[in-house]
């Protein structure tokens, strides 16, 4: 090209005559180069037109890049004499990856949805809660099912504020469906009106917690849809995270030790044990708030009023012979894999029971006192309001109701019934719950 150039000017007569070959290249090169500088005027031009700020923009989620970070650079800024990085607009740009903790946020809140979805393919009838036995801890609001699906977001998002441990690359892989369903670890097995709701609500705080809302009542009422139907009841977990549902009827129902074996000898269990005569009185009155009809507690507790004879067969009194049961589940489980939490006590220091439960599954003591005020309108603790939520998380609206005034002759008359029981269940699980 140099040689063609000097050959037309200072050399000229030296040269071959005017060669087409080079005269087409020349003409080229000309149109390509003026083609180039009308592109870039007619760039500058358009973009010295636009609006300050920012003239690429990534739209990432949650306000991911930033500008002015090191690691998040914005394409297209504007300079000070409001002229456009020209070879930032020319450059093709690689869309931006949401970052690590960005990914996780999305990626849980995705993961969020597969409970309900897998709840709206059973039909309600398979996983229907029994009104009478699903209700526990004096007053559990009826309609809990139902609500559960409404707070699924709430729950994870405080589990995600408490997740300290967890990668985000674990996240991501629970997104991208790695995440299994598995059946149940450990199981809330008992007791009705113990506080079972609270316990379960308070567990799935912590991040290596799944659990499912509604009560499956597999080994006891839906045993024969067998264990593959039990397993998609279940949320996605992680590794290292525990499988966790609740069905407090299973401490009284008498095939369900030798079922839950079958599933895996390994299974944790845990029992919350109240009072038994108070736990009578709640459960009575759960009742009665439903059939206002029904008998007095009175008339209900006696055979015979006046031997003073006990009717065990009223499952109100039954189920509070806790020693009578255990048996049961002794003959199939360990007593070390067997853990007696307290219902007093998940009132009165509900941080303190949680620490036990938390050792008992393996898992580290990130449930604290923090997580915990107490509703002096409603007599119990509640979730403290964690980050990004309206309203700290109580158990239901009908919860707490005021027990009927009930005769102190068989109150005390209860209590003298159950005492050789409550010796021997204190025997049995090495701990003394006061209740007498």
């Amino acid at each position: 090209m140099e040689y063609s150039l000097l050959c037309h000017s200072s050399l000229h007569h030296a040269c071959p005559s005017s060669s087409p070959a080079i005269k087409k290249k020349l003409l080229l090169l000309g149109v390509m180069f003026l083609l180039w500088v009308y592109m870039l005027y007619s760039c500058v031009g358009y973009c010295s037109g636009m609006p300050g700020g920012l003239v690429v923009v990534d739209d990432s989620r949650q306000g991911g890049g930033k500008e002015g970070t090191g690691s998040e650079p914005v394409v297209g800024k504007r300079t000070d004499n409001s002229r456009v990085d020209l070879m930032s607009r020319l450059m093709p740009i690689k869309p931006q990856q949401p970052q690590p903790q960005q990914q996780a946020w999305i990626d849980d809140a995705e993961a969020d949805y597969d409970e309900p979805s897998v709840r709206t393919a059973v039909s309600r009838d398979e996983v229907e809660v029994d009104r009478t036995s699903s209700d526990d801890w004096d007053g559990e609001v009826a309609t809990r099912e139902e609500e559960q699906q409404q707070e699924e977001q709430q729950h994870h998002q405080e589990q995600h504020q408490h997740q300290r441990s967890a990668e985000p690359s674990a996240m991501s892989s629970f997104s991208n469906g790695s995440g299994s369903k598995k059946l149940p670890q450990a199981i809330i097995i008992g007791v009705k009106k113990g506080g079972t709701r609270a316990l379960l609500e308070f567990l799935r705080v912590h991040p290596d917690i799944r659990a499912v809302g509604a009560e499956p009542h597999f080994f006891d009422r839906n045993y024969n849809n067998g264990l593959e139907w039990y397993r998609e009841l279940m949320p996605k977990t992680l590794e290292g995270q525990i499988t966790m549902e609740k069905t407090p009827s299973y401490f009284v129902t008498r095939e369900a030790p030798a079922r839950i074996s079958a599933m895996s000898r390994d299974t944790k269990l845990i029992v919350v044990v109240r009072d038994p005569v108070t736990r009578a009185i709640s459960d009575y009155t759960q009742t009665l708030s439903k059939k206002p009809d029904i008998p007095s507690f009175e008339s209900l507790t006696f055979k015979n009023r006046t031997t003073g004879l006990i009717d065990t067969s009223w499952s109100a009194i039954q189920i509070g012979i806790y020693a009578k049961h255990l048996d049961n589940w002794l003959q199939y489980f360990p007593m070390g894999q067997i853990l007696f939490v307290s219902g007093e006590r998940l009132i009165t220091d509900p941080a303190g029971e949680l620490g036990r439960v938390q050792d008992f599954l393996g898992l580290k003591r990130i449930i604290t006192d923090k997580h915990f005020y107490f509703n002096q309108t409603k007599g119990f603790p509640c979730l403290k309001k964690a980050e990004g939520s309206s309203k700290p998380h109580c158990l239901g609206k009908t919860k707490g109701r005021t027990h009927p005034n009930i005769n102190p002759e068989v109150v005390q008359r209860l209590r003298d019934f159950y005492r050789p029981f409550n010796m021997k269940f204190y025997q049995m699980t090495g701990h003394n719950f006061g209740w007498d």
